[in-house]
């Protein structure tokens, strides 16, 4: 084994594991997002990094879960759940800064078992450029 990085037989780059992970399910964009989460149809969850939030402000009414708490809290199974996390037919829909982290977020979800998890496209950076509702991190519309 040489101390090179090589990459491993068979295992894809970044670019190639989300095209395969996004493959998996419909993804939505921001203004159909907003949509369903006003007639209540989907929950979101911003699964951005505090900075972010701090820096950008937040979607008004989406359930804040840190990326690394994700599973533990939506998995309808999990001791360590939220509320939120009703059943296997929630509808998610996933928000980080841009749309990437998301994707694999959603992935993951699928693999407990929550088949209707999807992600923002563009992220929060595709809502706030939608023009759509955000407020700044002390709580006023922004």
């Amino acid at each position: 084994m040489s101390g090179t990085h090589e990459q491993a037989a068979g295992a894809p780059g970044i670019d190639e594991l989300l095209e395969r992970v996004r493959a998996g399910y419909t993804r939505i964009g921001a203004v159909p997002a907003y949509e369903a989460a006003c007639g209540g149809e989907v929950l979101l969850v911003d699964i951005r990094y505090a900075a972010l939030r701090d820096r950008d402000g937040l979607i008004p009414g989406a359930l804040v879960v840190e990326r690394n708490e994700l599973e533990w809290r939506l998995d309808p199974r999990g001791s360590h759940r939220l509320p939120e996390a009703t059943g296997h037919d929630l509808r998610v829909v996933v928000i980080c800064d841009e749309g990437y982290a998301s994707s694999l977020a959603a992935e993951s979800l699928h693999r407990l078992g929550l088949h209707r998890a999807t992600d923002l496209i563009g992220g929060f950076q595709a809502w706030r450029t939608a023009g759509l509702p955000v407020r700044a991190p002390g709580g006023a519309p922004q």
